[in-house]
């Protein structure tokens, strides 16, 4: 067996993250162990031997998986085996993706697979904060050519106090939530929640988080090191020969884009200057550039289109990003800090429970509110934990939002990723209530944004089906451009904005701070602290801009549920009365729900009975309320009923305080007077108040007092 070389990460609080390579996985180009107390992650790395050159963009897969025997459990579910990816490893291959896309080399074009896989896992950190780092020393053993190395980590803070790749139940407690991705020289990804903090707070977490990638950034350079000098004698780490491919078409290629850009330049430059909306837009750029396709031999045409598509697109983008950096012109003519038009309606779908329909510029949602119980929850179960969220929020994307054909075979990535931000954006600011609550948002039109107008779409909907959001939350993206001479900061940023632009940075909040935010820099040099905090001051402008319009549509949330949404109560029992309830064979529940037409759910919480009743009428909710509490009666000490005469016996009358609830009136207790005849006093069928005096501690019967309640005769 080849040496295990390994590096060691301190993190301050006793814990060391050991990163090692030379045991598993030698096939691969290049793997690596990364190890904190238990919990272990493997990363391989393997590239292609020929270049793609029939694809636009760097074809990178990341792939992450949690193998259910790292906590100890046995996938659930008829197979019983690991099946599709769930959400969150889903989320987590997207977070190490967008942190290593950018790290690149420009036109690189040789496939990379790069696999992470939890193999142990000890409650104790959260493996998501470590794919980034597990990914990275790979690579950079692999000796495949990225700007790197890089790492990511997640970064919490409670009570005041930063805590750096914590565990869940730490997670729980705190107030920010980030996972941020960075170079020794660049912030380059940032994903996470936040309970309404400011911008200041927001650059502190990240300039912490930093410095402890910065720790790990060192230590992976240190690892390549050691290998290096093993290079001679281990087999196993030998730089990977990335030799140039000559492309036999090169020089035509070469003279094909000469040709393109000299027909299409300035043509596509008139073209944006007219600020068209994008589908008009769309349309005369498709026309320009199948004119020049048509003029060419279809020889050419079929041999080189892919190319010319990929080339067509790189003027579009030195255009647009002429006029933005040299020109301060953008394709919609707007100024850099100006949000596009807003319009937005409530109760836009009459038959759900809440909707709300938001449009900015050319980005429409249409989202929707459903309410249910607590069956209605989505139910986590995966290695890491088992959880139900009674919040939870949908996001589609169809083909038709941008006016494209493609099939549709499942949720996307793009689709949960935007999705799980709407979600967090909004999910610390719904106030305690006992429904299970669904979102969904459909992406009607998509110009940029789309997941921002989904927060802001939300907000509305929730306050239309009645939901009690005191602080509703807005969202915007922010745009930038850079080139050697001016940063150039765009608000509310369009689809080719995004595209041919630097970085992309959606934030979102209440008036009162940021809840969420995603980040993501197309190219890792460039963005400085200073930077980053004029980007949030400006976002912060727009945010309330938003807010503002989104106000004036709906100001307050609906203070009664629509009719045709459920109403539910809760409250508990004491847990020795849930048999009682159900009753022998569910008979006692079901004549309840049956005659009350309600749903009735009851779950055991410790010491006590959580019942959950729902309904469409009050009126019969109450009335299954009563029918329970009387089932559940217990007498308070000190507490005045209302009583009925049930018999009379010679020592006294027994009364019922409660349906089924009878109790002895002794006759001392029945009147200050001395009583012979007890009838003389009370008749069977009247309704007389007692007050409960307690539990005789003798017989352990009620002690109940009519006499007390009466004014004392003078002696």
């Amino acid at each position: 067996m080849l040496d295990t070389v390994k590096e060691i990460i301190s993190l301050g609080d006793g814990r060391t993250i050991i990163i090692e390579t030379g045991k598993l996985a030698k096939q691969a180009d290049g793997s690596a162990i990364i190890r904190i107390g238990n919990t272990i992650l493997l990363a391989t790395v393997v590239i292609s031997k020929k270049i793609k050159n029939e694809s636009n963009f760097l074809p990178l897969t990341v792939d992450y998986r949690e193998k259910y025997s790292a906590g100890g459990k046995i996938p659930g579910g008829f197979i019983k085996r690991e099946g599709r990816p769930s959400d969150e490893e889903i989320l987590t291959m997207r977070l190490v993706d967008r942190v290593l896309r950018p790290t690149f080399p420009e036109n690189f074009r040789k496939e990379i697979q790069i696999m992470i896989s939890l193999l142990s896992y000890d409650n104790k950190v959260l493996p998501d904060g470590l794919a980034g780092l597990a990914a990275s020393t790979a690579l950079s053993i692999s000796g495949i050519p990225f700007n790197g190395p890089i790492s990511e980590v997640r970064i919490i803070r409670i009570n005041g106090k930063f805590f750096i790749n914590p565990s869940l139940d730490q997670l729980k407690k705190s107030d920010i939530d980030l996972i941020v991705g960075a170079s020794t020289d660049s912030i380059i990804m940032i994903e996470g929640e936040m309970k309404e903090i400011t911008e200041d707070e927001f650059i502190h977490a990240i300039t912490i988080a930093h410095q402890e990638i910065k720790i790990q950034i060192k230590a992976q350079n240190r690892l390549v090191e050691k290998l290096l000098k093993l290079k001679s004698n281990n087999p196993y780490f030998s730089l990977y020969a990335h030799n140039h491919i000559e492309d036999p078409y090169l020089l035509e290629k070469k003279t094909m884009k000469k040709k393109l850009f000299s027909f299409s330049y300035e043509k596509i430059y008139k073209l944006y200057k007219q600020f068209l909306d994008k589908k008009t837009r769309s349309i005369q750029e498709n026309k320009i550039l199948n004119n020049f396709k048509n003029k060419l031999p279809i020889n050419d045409q079929e041999k080189n289109e892919i190319f010319i598509d990929q080339c067509y697109e790189e003027i579009k983008k030195e255009i647009t990003r002429k006029m933005i950096l040299k020109e301060g012109i953008r394709l919609d003519g707007r100024t850099n800090n100006k949000i596009r038009k807003i319009w937005s309606i409530v109760d836009y779908l009459p038959g759900v429970h809440g909707s709300a329909l938001f449009s900015r510029g050319e980005t429409q949602s249409l989202t929707t509110v459903t309410l249910g119980s607590s069956l209605d929850a989505n139910k986590i179960d995966n290695v890491i934990m088992e959880n139900h969220e009674k919040f939870y929020l949908h996001y589609n994307f169809p083909p038709f939002s941008i006016g494209e054909i493609r099939p549709i075979r499942g949720v996307s990535r793009r689709e949960v990723g935007h999705g799980n931000l709407a979600q967090r954006a909004l999910k610390n600011v719904i106030p305690e209530n006992p429904y299970t609550i669904r979102v969904v948002s459909d992406i009607l039109e998509s110009n940029g944004s789309s997941s921002m107008a989904t927060v802001c779409a939300a907000s509305l909907a929730l306050m239309d089906a009645g939901i009690p959001l005191e602080k509703p939350v807005s969202g915007i993206s922010m745009g930038l451009f850079i080139d050697k001479e001016k940063k150039v900061i765009l608000s509310d940023i369009m689809g080719e904005e995004d595209s041919f632009g630097d970085l992309d940075f959606k934030i979102t909040g209440t008036k009162y701070g940021i809840t969420a935010c995603q980040m993501d820099v197309k190219k890792i040099q460039g963005l400085t602290y200073d930077l980053l905090n004029k980007i949030l001051i400006q976002a912060l402008e727009g945010r309330r801009f938003i807010l503002k319009k989104m106000l004036e549509t709906f100001p307050i949330y609906r203070k009664k549920l629509k009719p045709n949404a459920p109403k539910i109560h809760t409250f508990n029992i004491p847990k020795n009365f849930i048999g009682s309830v159900i009753g022998p064979g569910g008979k006692v529940i079901q004549e309840i729900q049956s005659c009350t037409e309600t749903s009735i759910l009851i779950e055991e919480k410790g010491n006590m009975g959580n019942i959950e009743i729902i309904g469409k009428d009050y009126q019969k909710i109450e009335e299954a309320i009563h029918r329970i509490k009387e089932i559940t009666f217990v007498p308070e000490i000190g507490k005045i009923y209302k009583a009925k005469v049930k018999s009379i016996k010679d020592f006294g009358a027994f009364v019922e305080i409660s349906k089924g609830v009878e109790g002895l009136l002794h006759i001392s207790e029945i009147g200050w007077k001395r009583l012979n005849n007890i009838e003389d006093e009370l008749k069977i069928g009247d309704i007389i108040d007692v007050k409960f005096m307690g539990i005789d501690d003798k017989n352990k019967k009620m002690k109940l007092s009519r006499k007390i309640l009466l004014p004392r005769p003078k002696k």
